[in-house]
């Protein structure tokens, strides 16, 4: 593991804190992962070495299992390889399934790369344009202050648009009336003609008109958009796009109709990688293993359940990671103890001996044992339990001297702290755990 910067240990820290995933730095404290980045990585160099294929990964985990986690880990390692990234999480009432318009607009939203941060879709599409200039220069020998420049740059941006207007003619349409507006200088209608093709709604008609475009992007129009972003990424130095959609199994909480939409729309993404209409993407699914093996779930559209099928056997340790579904493993207690000394030795303080001291390994295994006893022995239940009370007791600990953790707080659970799921599960309710409401720490 490698030394976080303070920035990063404190970001870290703040999340954990209030029990949510830390949206960076997770690298830091990752445990029993390993094996699945490494294909991971390769995939990913498949991926970008292809001229005409993407793949889809299918995570499978009960609450718990660290799905959240292994996939932001998952985008930060393919970003440090030039890849840009999307994290969208499935809900039922603000990013519908069956509303692939809507999909597609938290996609762009979240478009996030190593340089530009989240929101990247415009640094993308300036890198874009950059490049034509960089290719006339270096192709042409013509530079930027010869006044057949210009010329040269607008026709450079008709060769790379014609490839783009044979599959799909507005959205190359949309880039040059975007090209033009910078031209002009007319900085509003740029962004808005942006806006509108990333998915925006409600664009003002006279950006529109700027583009000849009448209406907004629809579900079918958000597919073939999502080739014309993966075509500007190649074509401004990215090597792909890693998409992940979370929490897929909020569908089987729709009606079945909705649901049969929803099904059909991952059908038809995963038909488009398939099939090489959507070179260069790496999209990763996450669901509970209810929603795969369940008749709510995959299993009620067959076409789609036979691509993902996937055989596990009892030993997880032969499992086949280089298979479509990959299943994680709940974490047991060596493996939490072991993220808990990791979150230790990166909690940023200026009273480091004191902290270790106090929150010594022992404590730390304490205190797991005190948690995972308390759920009936279940430590699927406890990681985001288990780091949010541990950096309370370093809190403790680093501002107050004479704070000892045994003695002042004692390790005992507080109820007043569990989610109504956590709270059922600690008093032994029967039945399944409900889907989180939130993000969190799984």
């Amino acid at each position: 593991m490698t030394t976080p910067s303070a920035r990063e240990a404190r970001e870290i820290i703040a999340a954990l804190r209030t029990g949510v995933v830390p949206a960076a730095g997770l690298h830091h404290f990752a445990t029993g992962l390993d094996d699945l980045m490494g294909v991971i990585d390769a995939e990913l160099q498949e991926v970008a070495d292809s001229t005409g294929s993407g793949r889809a990964k299918w995570i499978r985990g009960g609450y718990g299992s660290g799905k959240t986690f292994a996939t932001r880990l998952i985008c930060w390692r393919a970003r440090k390889q030039g890849f840009a990234t999307s994290e969208v999480q499935i809900s039922i009432t603000d990013t519908p399934l069956h509303r692939l318009e809507t999909v597609y607009r938290r996609m762009m939203s979240r478009l996030t790369t190593d340089t530009d941060g989240e929101g990247a879709f415009s640094g993308i599409v300036a890198t874009w344009i950059y490049e034509l200039g960089e290719a006339v220069s270096r192709l042409k020998g013509i530079e930027e202050s010869d006044p057949a420049f210009p010329a040269a740059v607008e026709q450079r941006l008709e060769d790379r648009l014609s490839a783009l207007s044979a599959r799909n003619p507005t959205f190359a349409r949309v880039l040059r009336a975007y090209h033009s507006a910078l031209d002009s200088g007319d900085f509003s209608t740029a962004q808005g003609l942006l806006g509108w093709l990333a998915g925006e709604p409600n664009t003002a008609m006279g950006i529109k008109r700027a583009a000849d475009v009448k209406s907004e992007v629809d579900g079918s129009t958000a597919l073939t958009f999502m080739r014309g972003v993966l075509q500007l990424l190649r074509e401004s130095n990215y090597r792909g796009w890693v998409v992940v959609l979370d929490e897929v199994e909020t569908i089987q909480r729709m009606r079945s109709d909705v649901r049969d939409k929803a099904l059909n729309a991952l059908r038809q993404l995963v038909d488009m990688l398939l099939g090489g209409e959507l070179p260069g993407m790496y999209l990763v699914i996450t669901g509970t293993p209810e929603f795969f093996e369940g008749y709510k779930g995959l299993k009620e559209l067959a076409p789609l359940a036979d691509r993902v099928a996937t055989t596990f056997h009892d030993d997880p340790r032969f499992d086949n990671l280089r298979a479509p579904q990959v299943r994680l493993q709940p974490f047991d207690q060596a493996r939490l103890a072991s993220v808990g000394r990791a979150v230790r030795d990166l909690y940023p303080t200026e009273h480091r001996d004191r902290v270790v001291a106090r929150v010594d390994d022992g404590l730390i295994d304490d205190l797991v044992d005190v948690e995972t006893a308390g759920f009936g022995g279940r430590v699927d239940i406890v990681p985001r339990l288990f780091l949010r009370r541990l950096v309370d007791i370093m809190d403790r600990v680093d501002q107050y001297p004479d704070f000892d953790p045994r003695v002042d707080v004692g390790l005992k659970i507080d109820e007043s702290m569990l989610r109504p799921e956590e709270l059922a599960a600690r008093r032994g309710d029967p039945g399944d755990l409900p889907p989180p409401r939130a993000r969190r720490l799984d």
